[in-house]
C-alpha cells in the first residue's frame, strides 16, 4: 500500500515539468530567464576572479557566489532528473551533459587547485535562449550557412594551400634578402612574418629594413587585401546556391494535392504525381 503522500508527486512533478522545461506560461519564462542571469553572473564572476587585483581584494565574495552558484545549479540539476520522464535519457544529452560538467569545477577544487576556472563551461547553457526567446527561426539562417561552409569546404582548403604556398616563397625570398641583420634569422621566422602581413594582421615584430625587401612586403601587403576577398566570394555563392535550394525545398514540401492530399509536388509540376490532378 502507498504512502497517502505519494499521491501528490505526480501532480508535483507535472508542475515542476511545465516551470522548468516549459516556456509558454509566464512562470517558465520567469525561470529561465532568471537561470540565465545567474550563468552570465557565474561566469562574470569566474572571469574577475581571474583578474589579480579584483581576486586578492575581493576573494571572500568570489568564494561565497561561486558556492552559491554551484549549489544553485546543482538543485536545478536534480530537480530536471526529478522530474523527467526518462532521467537517463536528458542525464546523456548535451544540455544534461552540459547541466552536469557545470556543477563540477567547483567541486574538483576540494581535490585539484584551479578546477574553479573551468565552469566557464557554463556559458555553454546559454543555448537555452534559442528556446526560451523563440529564436529557433533562426535556426534555419544556421543551417543554410553550415551547408555553404560545407559546401566550400574543398574550394576552401586549396585556396588556403595556395596561400601557404605563397607563404613560403615571399618567406623564403626575404631570408634571402634581408638575412639575420633584420630579425630574418630562419626561413620558418620568415615564413611567419609572410604569413602575418598577408593577413593583414602586422604585429611589426619583424620589419625588412632594405628597399627591395620593403618593395617586396608592400606587394605582400596589397596582394593580401586581394585574398581576403576570395574566400568571402566561395562561401557568398555557396550561401546563395544553399539559400536557393532550401527554399526550393521548402516550396516543394508545401504543394498538396487537393484531391489525394499528396504533397511533395515540384515547383514547375502542373499535375498530381500521384492521381494526375491539376494542382
Amino acid at each position: 500500500m502507498s504512502h497517502p503522500e505519494f499521491k501528490y508527486l505526480p501532480h508535483l512533478r507535472k508542475q515542476l515539468f511545465v516551470l522548468v522545461f516549459g516556456t509558454e506560461t509566464r512562470a517558465g519564462k520567469l525561470f529561465d530567464i532568471i537561470l540565465l542571469w545567474a550563468i552570465v553572473l557565474s561566469v562574470l564572476s569566474v572571469m574577475l576572479e581571474s583578474v589579480r587585483e579584483i581576486g586578492e581584494s575581493y576573494d571572500h565574495i568570489f568564494f561565497i557566489s561561486e558556492w552559491f552558484f554551484t549549489i544553485l545549479f546543482t538543485i536545478e540539476y536534480l530537480l530536471r532528473l526529478f522530474i523527467t520522464a526518462e532521467p537517463k535519457k536528458y542525464a546523456f544529452s548535451f544540455f544534461g551533459i552540459i547541466d552536469l560538467l557545470a556543477t563540477l569545477p567547483t567541486y574538483l577544487t576540494l581535490f585539484v587547485a584551479g578546477g574553479s576556472y573551468l565552469v566557464v563551461i557554463r556559458s555553454i547553457r546559454l543555448l537555452r535562449i534559442f528556446r526560451i526567446l523563440k529564436l529557433g527561426r533562426y535556426l534555419r539562417e544556421a543551417s543554410v550557412l553550415s551547408n555553404a561552409l560545407a559546401a566550400s569546404k574543398h574550394k576552401i582548403l586549396v585556396f588556403l594551400g595556395a596561400v601557404f604556398t605563397l607563404a613560403m616563397i615571399m618567406g623564403t625570398l626575404m631570408y634571402m634578402i634581408e638575412g639575420g641583420e633584420s630579425g630574418f634569422t630562419s626561413i620558418p621566422r620568415s615564413i611567419y612574418w609572410a604569413i602575418v602581413t598577408i593577413t593583414t594582421v602586422g604585429y611589426g615584430d619583424i620589419a625588412p629594413q632594405t628597399i627591395f625587401g620593403q618593395a617586396v612586403a608592400s606587394l605582400l601587403m596589397l596582394m593580401g587585401y586581394a585574398i581576403i576577398a576570395v574566400p568571402t566570394g566561395i562561401v557568398t555563392t555557396e550561401i546563395a546556391q544553399a539559400e536557393k535550394k532550401q527554399r526550393k525545398e521548402e516550396s516543394k514540401a508545401k504543394r498538396k494535392c487537393v484531391a489525394c492530399g499528396e504533397v511533395g509536388h515540384e515547383e514547375e509540376a502542373i499535375f498530381c504525381k500521384n492521381c494526375s490532378a491539376k494542382l
